[in-house]
């Protein structure tokens, strides 16, 4: 028995070295740290549950059968963050680079199953070199076995993935399915092909770091949704991230102890929209002043920045907010910010998170790249995501709501429940000015009666009361009460019940 124990013990100190300490320093040389340090750091302390330490890959070619390292290169478990449950598996660079064998797959596939079982979630930790060469064919049904379950748990509980090293090839389609991406600065990249077969085919030059790094993928690609610094700081990013999440989709999200007063008035609000409709304001602002104790936490910040996404409590539980930004493109609805949007949308439809659309939108970008490029079809997702939603959807517009980019923010007619406007809302079906130049087309060649149509159009349908006739504004508000009515109009819908008709699945025009 004392030597089984002896056996065991060396076991789990070869199993906790992953690749030795000389491959861990190398790590910590990088800026990097270790598979089980980021386990410790994201999770509450003590509370990991570590299995399969024991586990060994199968393979026997090319001299594999000589190099066994006990956990094959994956750490999996399950722990707590903040008290509520969550399984984690963390890759191991140090054990044949992270790379993903046979047993290592079957690691990755067990936690996610047991995942799906408890209704909990699931965060990846990403540091690998991609498939394992010497198992071949092993190696990528291994990637397939995660792909399907990703697909399976799609929707059903929050999948996280956390880039923190290498992630190519067929490494990168788990990622890509779950539902954020958050990525390290420097030391985490993604791409389906490395620069060196770039440059074989298409004879381009370009580092790891242009063609799949952190900020490429944060502000261009839009594959992820968060761009940190370090290590320490992504993990603490993600306990944080996490509190506003709930386990499963059968569960409503967690509600926080909150001392900021719902009825709480904000009278700077009343002057954030200027008096000139051309000009721009700061939507965040607002975010930020309705938002319990100033707490928001944004997504794809630097990605398709004329909408903005992200996280909120009000009353201390979680809502989703989707926000025209007039800062960039006067808050244009164009190809990046529909998908973005849309995507938003649907997680928190799937996941029981009510939405708040605050809205101040002059249309749909205009112009030959918008179109080539499927403003329609792309725009349409947006549109289909906001019609296909039944969580409470509470819709708030600010200043302009103008043509189909009305219909398509969360509209009284795509099942709002409570949609308000300010004073300053313009719900028409375009601008002024535009609209004059169409209707008295024969006037323009005389300023002065342009301008005075144009006023007469701005006093009779530039405001909020003509859909406010029609019912498609439930009330107009004064802006320094806006939390206290969405606060009111959330409890409201707390035990809303909606379902769409019964089908397999609807046809979104990805």
């Amino acid at each position: 028995m004392q030597s089984v124990l002896q056996q065991l013990q060396d076991k789990r100190a070869l199993a906790k070295l992953g690749g030795g300490q000389q491959r861990i320093d190398a790590q910590h040389a990088k800026g990097k740290l270790s598979a089980r340090e980021r386990i410790d750091l994201l999770l509450d302390e003590g509370s990991f549950e570590e299995w399969d330490m024991f586990v060994e890959h199968r393979c026997a070619d090319f001299g594999m059968a000589e190099q066994k390292i006990v956990g094959d290169g994956v750490v999996i478990g399950y722990g707590t963050i903040n008290g509520r449950l969550v399984f984690v598996f963390s890759q191991d660079f140090t054990v044949f680079g992270g790379s993903l064998s046979e047993a290592h797959a079957e690691k990755i596939c067990k936690v996610m199953d047991q995942a799906m079982k408890v209704g909990a979630p699931v965060i990846g930790l990403n540091d690998s070199g991609g498939a394992r060469i010497q198992e071949g064919v092993a190696s990528l049904g291994g990637y397939a076995e995660v792909f399907q379950r990703n697909m399976l748990a799609s929707g059903v509980i929050p999948q996280i993935s956390l880039i923190m090293g290498p992630c190519a090839g067929g490494a990168v389609y788990s990622p890509a399915i779950t539902d954020f991406v958050f990525m390290v600065k420097d030391s985490a990249y993604m791409f389906v092909t490395g620069p060196d077969v770039v440059k074989t085919v298409t004879h381009e030059e370009v580092t790891a770091e242009q063609l799949g790094g952190a900020i490429t993928h944060s502000s261009r690609s839009g594959v992820s949704d968060l761009a940190l610094e370090n290590d320490v700081e992504m993990l603490l990013n993600t306990r944080r991230f996490f509190n506003f999440l709930p386990a499963n989709n059968r569960e409503k999200p967690p509600v926080w102890p909150c001392e900021d007063p719902p009825t709480r008035e904000e009278i700077s609000l009343d002057s954030l929209v200027p008096e000139d409709p051309a000009k721009p304001y700061d939507i965040k602002e607002l975010i930020v002043k309705l938002a319990d104790e100033g707490d928001f936490f944004e997504l794809q910040p630097e990605y398709a920045k004329n909408i903005v996404i992200g996280f909120i409590r009000m009353e201390g539980s979680t809502v989703g907010v989707v926000a025209n930004q007039p800062m960039v493109l006067a808050g244009c609805l164009d190809i990046s910010s529909s998908t973005k949007g849309a995507r938003f949308v649907r997680f928190c439809d799937a996941f029981n998170i009510p939405i708040l659309t605050l809205v101040d939108v002059p249309g749909f970008m205009p112009g030959t790249a918008q179109e080539y490029g499927g403003i329609i079809k792309h725009g349409a997702k947006l549109l289909y995501a906001y019609a296909e939603a039944t969580v409470p959807k509470i819709t708030l517009i600010t200043r302009k709501a103008y043509g189909g980019a009305y219909d398509v923010m969360a509209s009284k007619h795509l099942r709002g429940d409570v949609n308000l406007a300010w004073p300053s809302a313009e719900i028409a079906v375009m601008g002024p000015k535009g609209a004059v130049e169409i209707i008295f087309r024969k006037d323009i060649g005389d300023p002065a009666a342009i301008a005075a149509r144009t006023e007469e159009y701005r006093q009779k349908f530039a405001n909020p009361f003509i859909a406010g006739s029609r019912g498609y504004i439930d009330d107009v508000i004064m802006p320094h009460r806006t939390r206290a009515r969405i606060c009111r109009s959330l409890s409201m819908l707390r035990d809303k019940q909606l379902d769409n008709p019964w089908r397999k699945h609807g046809n979104i025009p990805l």
